[in-house]
């Protein structure tokens, strides 16, 4: 370049256009240096955010089992179909083949794909068999893909279902021990890293980051034999009463461990498309009911623990009916007389027991019905298992003295009321519910009332079901058994219905040395009879027979004969 050219009519503008195009070649070689060398990791990163995809790897959720290793909820694996709309618009789609492969109709599946047009992600079918999933990717389209999941499936449906639950479309349960213990069974999904094209398509896989951890198993502590056994029966009952429900609940008296739940209505989980959401409730443990007569045991083991009253106290009841305050008139059956405890339970006279708390007063009654369980949740856990009613007065008036040793004015559950009758079958020691096999196996049990107060109130509980009582319908051939009928009005908003009914029977056996308690309430019975006595104690007879031979007790009269035999041997000798 001459001198003159510098030194032309405009040198400084020249100079500085020429220091800037220095500046930026110098700033670009620098930035070249830096990314190449400085900076080379971050150029792999952006470059792999590009390129490398990240995918999740499903975890299977842990199987609920029955006591005896009976699967009860399992994870099956199942494929879900997605799409990716704008890809999946850049093509011609055989719409009918698509939409037959997946079940669904044409109308929808355009629907489906045009209302998520703007969007990278689409669910078009969730949860297929791995067969169904594999054929929908054999069309090769693009922006269609899978994803692995697993689909709970419930073996035996609709028998265990009001217990175990279920869980939702994302695996997440949504009812019962699914729910309860949803954080135990749940697994964490693993981590697998693919390398995919500019277009999402798979190019390679990768390994993997991180491992899915499988969930926890969970061991239920009901015997499915006896669980099938009750939801038979409950089933049948409800049916040959035309009923509106009912539930049956069976404890093992040494460990305090639920054997069976069962409830009516009842409900398929596994097909839930026209499940009613009431018959989603676990009846047993959130619907309360007056027990009625069925207190009554426990009315006279408050009775005998005052000191007061021994097993051969005598009340007069009579004419049969007798006033008490303004309004209330208790009414027996029929004019009993004078009778002494046993007669009591035995013809379930409403009389006796409200002569017997008027003279002791409601609070040593309340006591017991607190002690025994009754106003309190079981705390076993279930999703909104109800706690019941047991209102303390801060001034009873005789009305509710009355009215609370035979079982109205207060409520409870299925399982409060078995919970309650473990006391009298355990010797007067109570011992925390479970629904989990070995749940509360190492705690001590509590006193509430003596060993021979139990066992007396035992054996006057076994007259309700010989010749002369109220439930002759709940005995057991081989054993002898030791319960309470009862049968109340059901309550309303406006007060009680004249022609609606609880039916109810408790019991346990053998009386000697209880191995199970059972109760069975029956809702609203409109065929024919509604006493518990008619109603709900034959259900109980067929359940306990049942649950007594599966459970391998030895029948009372096997152990009289065996006896005599021995006796009969040392009388010889």
């Amino acid at each position: 370049m001459s001198k003159n050219a510098i030194t032309g009519p405009y040198p400084a503008r020249l100079v500085f256009v020429l220091v800037l195009v220095a500046l930026a070649t110098s700033l670009v070689l620098w930035r070249i240096v830096n990314l190449q060398v400085v900076d080379r990791q971050f150029l792999q990163s952006q470059g792999d955010k590009r390129t490398v995809r990240f995918s999740q790897i499903a975890a299977t959720r842990g199987i609920v089992f029955d006591r005896n290793g009976r699967a009860l909820a399992v994870s099956t694996p199942v494929v879900s179909i997605w799409a990716n709309p704008k890809e999946l618009a850049q093509q011609n789609i055989p719409w009918k083949t698509l939409s037959s492969l997946l079940d669904l109709s044409v109308s929808y599946l355009k629907k489906r794909v045009g209302n998520g047009a703007k969007k990278d992600f689409i669910y078009l079918k969730r949860q297929l068999t791995p067969e169904q999933g594999r054929k929908v990717l054999a069309l090769n389209l693009e922006g269609v893909y899978s994803i692995d999941e697993y689909r709970r499936y419930y073996p035996a449906g609709e028998v265990a279902a009001h217990l175990v639950g279920f869980t939702d479309v994302d695996d997440s349960g949504q009812e019962g021990m699914e729910l309860a213990f949803n954080e135990w069974l749940e697994g964490k999904p693993g981590k697998y890293r693919t390398l995919k094209d500019r277009r999402g398509r798979l190019v390679k896989s990768a390994e993997v980051v991180t491992a899915a951890s499988p969930g926890k198993d969970l061991v239920l502590s009901i015997d499915m034999r006896i669980q099938y056994l009750a939801y038979k029966e409950l089933k049948a009952a409800v049916n040959q009463h035309n009923a509106d429900g009912g539930s049956i609940v069976s404890i093992d008296v040494e460990t305090g461990e639920v054997l069976a739940m069962v409830n009516q209505p009842a409900y398929n989980p596994n097909n839930r498309k026209r499940i009613k959401v009431s018959s989603l409730r676990n009846r047993a443990m959130t619907d309360v009911f007056e027990p009625g007569s069925t207190v009554k045991p426990l009315t006279v083991a408050a009775a005998l623990h005052s000191g007061r009253y021994s097993k051969n106290s005598k009340i007069d009841t009579t004419p049969g009916v007798f006033r008490v305050g303004s309004k209330l008139r208790v009414k027996d059956h029929r004019n009993y007389g004078v009778v002494d405890m046993t007669t009591m339970l035995a013809k379930s006279s409403n009389i006796a027991a409200s002569k017997i708390a008027l003279d002791l007063g409601a609070e040593p009654i309340w006591d017991l019905f607190y002690q025994v369980g009754f106003g309190q949740a079981s705390g076993s856990g279930f999703p909104g298992e109800s706690s019941g009613m047991l209102p303390n007065h801060g001034r009873w008036r005789p009305t509710e003295t009355a009215t609370l040793s035979y079982g109205y004015g207060i409520s409870v559950t299925a399982l409060q009321l078995a919970s309650a009758y473990t006391v009298l079958a355990r010797d007067g020691q109570k011992k925390a519910v479970s629904l989990l096999k070995g749940g509360y196996s190492d705690q001590e049990s509590e006193p509430v009332i003596s060993a021979r107060i139990a066992k007396d109130v035992r054996e006057m509980m076994s007259a309700v079901v010989e010749p002369g009582g109220t439930g002759t319908r709940a005995q057991v051939e081989g054993y002898r058994v030791a319960g309470k009928t009862g049968t109340v009005h059901k309550a309303s908003r406006n007060g009680y219905e004249e022609d609606k009914y609880i039916s109810t029977f408790a019991g346990m056996a053998p009386v000697k040395n209880p191995r199970v308690v059972t109760v069975v309430m029956i809702d609203n019975p409109k065929q024919g009879d509604y006493y518990g006595g008619a109603v709900a104690a034959p259900v109980f007879s067929k359940v306990m027979s049942g649950t007594l031979h599966l459970l391998g007790v030895t029948p009372d009269d096997v152990k009289m004969i065996a006896a005599d035999k021995a006796g009969n041997r040392a009388g010889r000798s």
